[in-house]
C-alpha cells in the first residue's frame, strides 16, 4: 500500500506540486496550487506529521522571514528508473525528489529478446537495491522506457521496428513476480521529454525532445504535458522521408530520416569514406580497431578531417530538414537534442539549426531555440524516475 493512499485530494495536490516544484516554499506552494496561505499552512501541517513531506532548509530570503524549502520525504521510499535502448540498459535507484542513490549501465542488445535483456535488468535491480540495504517492498513505482511504440495504459510495445520478439510482451506483468509496486513503460524519447519537464519544473509548455541513437524519435510535450496521441506512437518522426531516392530502411520505406542520419547510417558512411580512401583519419581508425562508431567520427571531425566534416554535416542537415517541418506544424518554444549523438559534438548541432532555421517559418523560428538536451545521459533514468513518481501519485487512492 503506497505511503499516500487515503489522503484528501488537496492533499495530494500538494505533494504533486512539491515533487513538480523540486520542493517550494510554503507561500509559493500556496499560489502554485490557488490555496489560501492559512490551508496550505495546515495541509502541509499534517503532511510534514504523517513523514510525506520534509523541510529541507531555508531558501535565499527575498525580504522578510527565510521561507523554508519543502521537499518529499526521503522515508517514503524509492523509485527504480530503467532506459532500455537498443543497444544498453541503464538502471538508476532513486529518491522521490529523484536524487540518484545508485546507477548503473551497461551493453545490451534488445534483439535478444525481452527475456533475455529482461532477466538482466532484474537482476542489476536486485543488486543496487541491495547495495542501498533496500528491500522490494519500499519500492514506490518502477518506471521504464523502450526504443519502440507503447501502449501507455497496457505498458506494451506494439510492433517494435528496432525490437523484435517484444510485441506485446507484458513487461508490467514481469516485473510484478518481484515487486508491488506499480509499473509503467512508455516510449524512451517520451521518458527524456518528461525529465526535461521536471527539470524545468514545468515552466516551458510546449517543447519537442528528439533523441538520435540507432532510432530518432520525438517526444512531444504540449500544455505542459506529455503528448502520446491516439494509439501511443505520437512523435514517430524517424519514418518522415527526406529523400524520395535515399535507402531502404527497415520500416519497408525508403528515404526515412532514420535511414539517412541516424547513428547506423553515420557509420555506414565514415565505412564507405575509409574505404575509399577520402578519410585518411577514419581509415586509420578501421585498420587499427576494426570498427568504426558515431562518436570516433566526431572525433576525426574534431581533429580536421574534412570527410568526417562533411558526414556530420550531411546528418545534421537530414535531421534539420525533417525537424523544419514538424517545427512548422508544432511552433514549439525549445527542441532539445539527446542520444548518442550528442557525443559527436558541436558541428552536428550547428548543422541542424542551420537547416532547421533555413527551411522553417520565420514565425515558427523566431523565438526558437534548439540546444543539447541539458540532463544529458541521466535523462532516460531521470524521466524513468519522474514516469514512476508522476504516475503513482496519480493512481493511488484517494479520499474524498
Amino acid at each position: 500500500m503506497a505511503p499516500w493512499n487515503g489522503l484528501s485530494a488537496p492533499e495530494m495536490q500538494l505533494l504533486q506540486t512539491t515533487f513538480w516544484s523540486a520542493g517550494g516554499s510554503r507561500h509559493g506552494m500556496a499560489e502554485r496550487l490557488g490555496f489560501s496561505r492559512s490551508k496550505a499552512n495546515a495541509l502541509i501541517a499534517g503532511l510534514l506529521d504523517q513523514g510525506l513531506l520534509a523541510e529541507a532548509g531555508p531558501r535565499a530570503s527575498s525580504g522578510g522571514r527565510r521561507a523554508e524549502h519543502l521537499r518529499l520525504h526521503d522515508g517514503l521510499g524509492v523509485l527504480v528508473g530503467i532506459d532500455v535502448g537498443a543497444t544498453s540498459v541503464d538502471v538508476a535507484i532513486l529518491q522521490p525528489d529523484l536524487t540518484v542513490l545508485a546507477h548503473h549501465q551497461e551493453a545490451a542488445d534488445v534483439r535478444q529478446g525481452p527475456g533475455v535483456v529482461l532477466a538482466r535488468v532484474r537482476a542489476i535491480m536486485r543488486e543496487l537495491l541491495l547495495g542501498q540495504g533496500i528491500a522490494a517492498a519500499q519500492v514506490l513505482g518502477i518506471g521504464m522506457g523502450v526504443p519502440g511504440p507503447v501502449n501507455f495504459e497496457a505498458g506494451q510495445l506494439v510492433n517494435p521496428p528496432l525490437m523484435p520478439g517484444w510485441d506485446s510482451f507484458s513487461i508490467r506483468d514481469y516485473l510484478r513476480e518481484d515487486y508491488a509496486a506499480p509499473v509503467f513503460v512508455d516510449n524512451d524519447v517520451n521518458l527524456m521529454a518528461l525529465g526535461e519537464l521536471w527539470r524545468l519544473q514545468r515552466q516551458l509548455s510546449n517543447f519537442l525532445v528528439i533523441k538520435v541513437g540507432t532510432g530518432i524519435g520525438c517526444g512531444i510535450v504540449c500544455h505542459g504535458e506529455v503528448y502520446r496521441g491516439a494509439a501511443g506512437s505520437a512523435g514517430d518522426v524517424g519514418h518522415i522521408c527526406v529523400d524520395q531516392d535515399g535507402p531502404c530502411c527497415h520500416c519497408g520505406n525508403v528515404g526515412c530520416v532514420e535511414a539517412m542520419a541516424a547513428g547506423p547510417a553515420i557509420v555506414r558512411m565514415a565505412m564507405a569514406a575509409a574505404e575509399a580512401g577520402e578519410s585518411p583519419m577514419l581509415a586509420e581508425h578501421l585498420r587499427l580497431h576494426g570498427r568504426i562508431e558515431a562518436v570516433d567520427v566526431g572525433q576525426a571531425s574534431r581533429a580536421g578531417d574534412a570527410a568526417a566534416n562533411s558526414i556530420i554535416q550531411r546528418a545534421g542537415t537530414h535531421i534539420g530538414q525533417m525537424l523544419a517541418s514538424v517545427v512548422n506544424f508544432f511552433n514549439p518554444s525549445h527542441v532539445f537534442i539527446g542520444g548518442g549523438i550528442t557525443h559527436i559534438g558541436p558541428l552536428f548541432l550547428a548543422a541542424v539549426r542551420q537547416s532547421v532555421y533555413q527551411r522553417s517559418l520565420a514565425l515558427s523560428t523566431r523565438h526558437l531555440e534548439i540546444q543539447y538536451a541539458p540532463l544529458g545521459e541521466q535523462g532516460g533514468v531521470i524521466g524513468a524516475g519522474v514516469l514512476a513518481m508522476h504516475e503513482s501519485l496519480k493512481v493511488r487512492g484517494v479520499a474524498p
